[in-house]
Parts: structure tokens; sequence; C-alpha cells
């Protein structure tokens, strides 16, 4: 039977869904409406892995042909420690450019049948007419935010200011560096996505920042601070921001948003507008884009679209816990990071690896790297790691849920 959709956000998880609706039956009537014009998309690059690739082939093999061809991959991660470096092989990864993502899910949408609708501000308290609406409209969604007492939107602030910023450098693995200065330790993620640069996410405890003067600096003044404390990583190479005015305008604490449930009627939450994932897992399109296969798979095998919307928002849940422990842990590390800072470089990398682990917090960090290293090749071992994550996000959900009620 033909639906009438209207997706509101033109990111990938609202772009890739009106795609897979379009393929499962040509005859529905999708709209995707996106506020900002096209082609004004914010951000450097998003990783992915090939488990996401694989999955995108499965679904729509031409658009997954394109955004291999459009990607840059990497093997080896390397991590720099005031002046020491370590270098590891591990899984295949992927970096491309947002604006490029975004150019191709567009054309295939549009090749498809999909309507775009740029440039266009959804009101919130009147959204477009139809079967199903989906709130594809990011972390701060105006939909979810008119029911926010329906959805029990929670949102927990970080500890640790960060900045999203792309540089002409073209690094060749994905890159962790850390630099200690007067005021503590700071530090860079970067990875490439394209001849043209890479994406480089800087993160500081809130001391550095205020220390180092990033608190008051507008970007221009806190892109000169940051080029010179990553001037070897950087290889001269500039740092580039939002262009934001404001002092400390590129500066944020991460936001994880949860939701108590992911529907109200016919109007449904995807991608960020539902959950969000610390960056420091470089999951965030991947778990967007997922969400869009899991909800028009329910769409399409369920008899009534509340018990599509419900078997979509079980299923999600359930593949997410693991990935939010991920995510708690790594952010964790980070806020913890003068716990490993003073291990040897090798060792700190192996721990830096391991940031996931649930164990680690618990464990004295030179033993643990002792005691990983003879017993990693153990599948008990990993078994019991893979086990304890996804309790440990539950009880932590089940508190916090407790903890509101």
């Amino acid at each position: 039977m033909s639906v009438k959709v209207a997706c509101v956000g033109g990111g990938p998880a609202g772009l890739y869904l009106s795609i897979l609706l379009k393929l499962q039956d040509p005859s529905h009537d999708v709209t995707v409406y996106e506020r900002n014009p096209e082609g004004s998309t914010y951000g450097w690059g998003v990783t992915y892995w090939r488990g996401l690739l694989d999955r995108l082939h499965e679904h729509d093999p031409e658009s997954a042909r394109a955004v291999e061809e459009h990607s840059v991959r990497w093997r080896d991660g390397v991590a720099h420690v005031d002046g020491e470096s370590a270098r590891h092989r591990g899984d295949e990864g992927f970096g491309i450019g947002r604006h490029r993502l975004l150019e191709i899910l567009a054309a295939r949408a549009r090749a498809l049948g999909v309507r775009l609708e740029f440039d266009l501000e959804v009101d919130a308290a009147d959204p477009p007419p139809a079967d199903l609406v989906v709130a594809a409209d990011g972390v701060g969604s105006a939909l979810r935010t008119r029911h926010a007492g329906h959805f029990g939107t929670e949102v927990r602030a970080g500890r640790n200011p960060y900045a999203w910023l792309g540089t002409t450098k073209v690094f060749d693995a994905f890159t962790f560096a850390f630099t200690e200065t007067d005021h503590g330790w700071i530090w860079a993620y970067g990875y490439g996505f394209g001849p043209e640069g890479s994406t480089c996410v800087v993160e500081c405890t809130p001391g550095t920042w205020t220390g180092l003067g990033l608190d008051g600096a507008d970007e221009a003044e806190a892109l000169t601070v940051l080029e010179k404390v990553f001037a070897d990583v950087l290889d001269g190479h500039p740092l580039t921001g939002r262009s934001a005015a404001r002092a400390g305008g590129s500066w944020q604490t991460f936001r994880t948003l949860t939701n108590r449930t992911w529907h109200r009627d016919n109007l449904v939450l995807l991608g960020d507008a539902a959950h969000t994932t610390h960056y420091s897992i470089g999951a965030g399109t991947t778990l967007a884009l997922e969400d869009a296969m899991a909800l028009s798979a329910a769409l399409r095998e369920r008899a009534t679209l509340p018990e599509a919307l419900a078997h979509y928002e079980r299923e999600r849940r359930e593949a997410l816990l693991p990935v939010q422990s991920a995510a708690r842990l790594s952010a964790q590390w980070y806020e913890n990071l003068p716990r490993y800072i003073g291990l040897p470089p090798e060792h700190m990398f192996a721990l830096l690896g391991q940031r996931h682990s649930p164990l680690l917090p618990y464990v004295p960090p030179r033993l643990y790297h002792r005691l990983d290293r003879a017993a990693g090749r153990l599948e008990a071992l990993r078994r019991l790691k893979r086990w304890l994550g996804p309790r440990i996000a539950r009880t932590v959900q089940a508190r916090s849920l407790a903890a509101r009620d």
C-alpha cells in the first residue's frame, strides 16, 4: 500500500530512509524537508567501517558504490604523545567528506523520485500532512522538543570542551595527538576524508581550555593557538573552523541524548533526534544509517504503523546497548587521561584501543596492559568483555529511568 512520508531533516539518516522507502515501493510519496540551503552542511568528514559498507551494498548497491568510490581508507592508527609515536595496524576504516556523502544520497533520492525541499523550515506545531512524519532533524530536533514530555528526552552534558575542525593536512592513518601544555593536556583526533583534507577534533579538560585562553578567544585566535600546539602533527598545515565570530564559538561539550520512547502517533525519531553517542567512537553516521535501514524494514514487514514503529524502536534500542556502553566508556577514558598518559606510548596506545572495556576503569593500567597481553588471545576474556558491556549499559539506563521517576 502506498504511503505518504514527510521526512524532516536532510542529513544522512533522512536521505537514506527516503531512498530505501522508494526502493521498496516506487509509489510511496516521500518528501525530505531540509531547513538549510542545499550544499551548506557543516562538517568536514565522517568515518565508518567495513561492516556499514557491506550493509549499504545489501540495501542499495548503487549508492553504496558511489560512497565507496569517494571514500578514503586506512588500516593504521598512530598516536603521538609529546614527541613520541606509536603505530598499530587495525581494522579497515573509511572516511568521506560530509558534503560528498550528502550529494551522493541526495542525487540517488532524486533519481528515485523523492522530492527534496531545501531552505524550508518546518513548523513543529504544524508538520506537513503525511501518514508518517519522521523527525530526522538532529540532536536539537524541533519536532521532538515540542513533545519532549511524551518522548522523555534526557540530555547529559559531558565534561570536556571540544571543537570540530578541519585541516588541509591529509592524514594517512587515524591519528591521535596528545600534547602537554603549561595548563594540562590537550589532544586531537584526525582522519582523512579526501585529497582536500582531514577532520580534526580537538578536546581538553575545562582547566586546560581556560588556561590556554580558549574560552575567551574568537575562532581565529583559537585556531592560531591550536596550530602552535599541534604544529608537529599538522606539518605546517592550517586548521579551519566554522567562522564563528563570538568568543568560544567553536567549542561545546558533547550532549548525550536519550529518549524514553521514540514514537508518538505517526511521528517517529531517527538518528541524532533519537540518540547520540560520543564522537570518540566515530559511530554517529553509521548509527543514523542503520536506523534508516531498521525503520524501512519495519515499515515493510509489519502490518500496521503502530506495530512497525514499536518494532523499530525495540530493535534499535537493543542494538544500541553495546554501542552506548562503548561510547560512555570511551568518553570516560579521555576524561581520565592522566590515569594513562604516563605509560610508554606503545602501552598507552594499546589501552587507547581497549578504552571500551568495562574492566579497564577498575584495573590499574599497567596491570591491565600486562594481563591483556597475556590473556588477550583467550576467547573467554573476550566473551566476558562483550557480555559485560551491554549489561552495564542496561543497568545505567535503568538507574537513570528510576531516578527520573
